[in-house]
């Protein structure tokens, strides 16, 4: 009986271990991607492939739910749900690019079109209206005045997608597709972030709006005539790569002219590794650009992880308008800082307190105001002192009357109560009245907007370059309007964004490389609304060429690229810095692709030069801007061609002009280019010399060519670095 008890609990043992085991395989899958390239051109079932190598690698473990998406519209791949050893074993498997795991990315207006230029009586083009954003974000609020399709006509012959919002979603002859990934159940918005991107971009002119009578005006998208075609690919803020391929392979299938994505990631990933390069890649093959948000990891150096030299990177910048608001302290002190706040005081002030001293015990830091460490009976009814933006959420959930709030971002927060936002010189002052008085008080006043006179200047949070992959592309490539931007907004969320707000606003305040991104993608959608023709790289040239310089940055271009964007000038440049598919598969030949690569990613018997890589190749590359790397304290000598087709004058005569003032010494050879007829090309020559620079200097220039009317400038911009270790 013994020897049975025992048999029987071994095989128990034995059957509790194979389970554990199978699921446990389940349980360590994770969603990888596996990137094939291009469509084959022959008669081909990319999802049966696909199945296939599934049914290969996993054998009798193989479920469909594995499979978790396909791509086969627009370009070649898939989404799994794989285990270490199948990714190893798919990864050695012919015909496959690259295989990594689906991350999570980051999501990255009523004066910002007035600010640059594009005022609401600017000429627009008669096919205005035949143009379509595709919208990659967190969905849209489909009842917002900004999508109304009052007056407009069906959408473009040219459309091919579709309305599939899902749930409580319709879809009209402004918002002309959605579509919804991942784990969503509807297209409709449930963060606010997408309606208020795709309403910078497209959205209607809606006169009268404000936020609680704060920048009170007309608010409109920089093409209030093009249609929006909506992709949700984010799920309460967490946009999975898997979802974004999935969106870029319908949207180059159903027809979009160009594609706005306010997403990337904190790193930098190789081209074949990040979602943004590969669909964008493909997305340009059909003649669509990509415009991407450069990050908000900024002012840290190398921090934008927009790199593909097919992406249209977008830096932020400030306008000439700020919001910030004013506390009074019960000595007389009137300390300034910034933050939309609506909160009208009644003439009365409030006792202030640290949050050092009305902290629960065993808070890690008192000071800041972190979850949970408000005790909620010592901070009622009074304005609470917090060393971080903690303090805006703990704050109004511990029943505080306000917050005094320290940080350096230098970004304006909606708060959800009486609140400012103090740099730390100025939160030390405030500090130092608390500790320095028994009976502290204060008075938060409500916001004001005044004049910023040091505009346009790039923001502290926008990302840096240089570029991290290729140095010799300069990124981010361009600066538009990202700080304080009011656009649409759902009015079932609190327009902070904060627990606890129980207000409802059909418009708010959002910062972020995500609100500069839309505005360059209504610029760009403006620029083929009278260039229908014109390549995706000729319509980045065009606004790259035409921008307003910006006040300097210690970084310089690595900060704010050509500058900021002057939609105006951008449909008549004078000369473009034209590009093709080629050139780009040539590109990545010399940053090291192979062959067997390449002609999977482009679908071509495409052959690269059987040299090594060649960094002269790289840096003659046809871009607007002039980039490259050189090591600490060596002199040097560069020289860079690039070749210029003319879309101004016929007949055209261009010379080239230097500044006198620089760190580096410029020849352009010709200094005289001639044209005589359009789409004619010249080729030039740029000599950069420099002497002995520091690790960390960016010396940088320009050239300018112009005709008298058009004026075409490019950036010269030289890092210098150690090489990463």
């Amino acid at each position: 009986m013994a020897n049975l008890k025992l048999v029987l609990f071994c095989m128990f043992v034995i059957l509790v271990t194979n389970h554990v085991l199978v699921n446990g395989a389940n349980e360590d899958r994770k969603v990888y991607i596996i990137y094939m390239g291009s469509l084959p051109k022959e008669n081909y079932s990319p999802q049966s492939e696909h199945i296939n190598i599934l049914q290969q690698v996993l054998g009798d473990d193989f479920d469909s739910n594995h499979l978790v998406t396909s791509y086969k519209r627009s370009f070649n791949g898939f989404a799994a749900k794989l285990t270490d050893q199948e990714v190893k074993n798919i990864g050695r498997m012919r015909g496959v690019v690259s295989i990594f795991e689906s991350k999570t990315l980051q999501l990255h207006t009523t004066r910002s079109w007035d600010f640059i230029g594009l005022q609401e009586k600017t000429k627009t083009s008669p096919i205005e209206s035949d143009m379509i954003i595709g919208v990659f974000d967190t969905g849209i609020w489909p009842e917002s005045e900004s999508f109304d399709d009052e007056g407009f006509g069906p959408p473009p012959k040219k459309w091919k997608g579709t309305c599939a919002g899902g749930k409580n979603f319709t879809c009209n002859n402004k918002i002309i597709g959605a579509r919804y990934y991942s784990e969503n159940v509807s297209a409709r918005d449930s963060v606010g972030h997408g309606t208020h991107t795709a309403s910078t971009a497209a959205g209607n002119k809606v006169k009268g709006t404000s936020f609680y009578g704060i920048a009170e005006g007309t608010a409109r998208g920089g093409v209030p005539s093009a249609r929006i075609a909506v992709y949700k690919v984010c799920d309460d803020s967490q946009c999975s790569d898997a979802a974004i391929l999935a969106a870029f392979d319908d949207a180059i299938a159903d027809g979009v002219d160009l594609v706005t994505i306010s997403i990337g990631g904190s790193t930098p990933r190789s081209f074949t590794e990040d979602p943004n390069a590969i669909g964008s890649f493909h997305a340009m093959e059909k003649g669509i650009l990509t415009v991407n948000s450069g990050g908000n990891g900024g002012p840290i150096k190398t921090s934008t992880a927009s790199l593909a030299p097919w992406l249209f990177s977008v830096a932020a910048s400030n306008t000439d308008r700020r919001i910030i608001d004013k506390v009074s302290l019960g000595n007389g002190v009137t300390l300034t800082g910034q933050s939309v706040n609506t909160f009208t005081p009644n003439g009365t002030k409030i006792p202030l307190v640290l949050a050092e001293k009305v902290s629960k015990p065993n808070c890690p830091i008192p000071s800041s105001c972190f979850p949970n460490c408000l005790d909620p009976e010592k901070v009622e009814g009074k304005i609470v002192l917090c060393s971080s933006l903690a303090g805006l959420d703990t704050g109004v959930e511990a029943g505080a009357f306000g917050s005094i709030i320290q940080d350096d971002q230098n970004v304006t927060h909606v708060v959800p109560f009486p609140a400012t936002i103090l740099d730390t010189n100025t939160y030390l002052l405030a500090h130092k009245y608390v500790t320095s008085t028994t009976s502290p008080l204060a008075e938060i006043l409500r916001s004001e907007t005044i004049n910023n006179t040091n505009s346009p200047s790039v923001t502290d949070f926008s990302s840096r370059g240089p570029n991290a992959i290729v140095p010799e592309i300069m990124k981010p490539d361009i600066t538009a309007p990202g700080l304080e931007i009011l656009a649409a907004y759902p009015p079932n969320l609190p327009p902070s964004g904060k627990y606890g707000d129980k207000r409802s606003s059909k418009y708010t305040f959002l910062s972020g490389t995500s609100m500069a991104c839309p505005h360059v993608a209504a610029i760009a959608a403006y620029v083929k609304s009278f260039h229908p023709d014109w390549s995706p790289a000729a319509i980045k040239s065009s606004i790259m060429t035409t921008t307003t310089p910006l006040k300097d940055s210690e970084d310089k271009e690595y900060a704010y690229g050509s500058g900021l964007v002057n939609p105006v000038k951008a449909i008549n440049p004078g000369l473009v810095f034209d590009l093709s598919k080629d050139d780009y598969i040539n590109l990545l030949c010399n940053i090291g692709y192979d062959t067997p690569k390449i002609r999977k990613i482009s679908g071509e018997n495409s052959t690269c030069p059987s040299s090594t890589p060649q960094k002269s190749v790289v840096k003659d590359f046809n871009y607007p801007a002039l980039a490259t790397h050189v090591q600490p304290d060596q002199p040097f000598v560069f020289n860079f061609t690039r070749t210029v087709t003319n879309v101004g004058f016929a007949n055209s005569t261009y010379k080239v002009s230097v500044p006198t003032s620089s760190d580096l010494n410029i020849t352009v050879v010709p200094q005289v280019i001639s044209f005589k007829s359009l789409n004619e090309k010249q080729s030039f020559v740029v000599k950069v010399v420099g002497g002995k620079f520091p690790d960390g200097s960016v010396p940088s220039s320009s050239l300018q060519w112009t005709d008298g009317t058009h004026n075409v400038r490019c950036p010269i911009v030289v890092d210098v670095s150690r090489p990463q270790t």
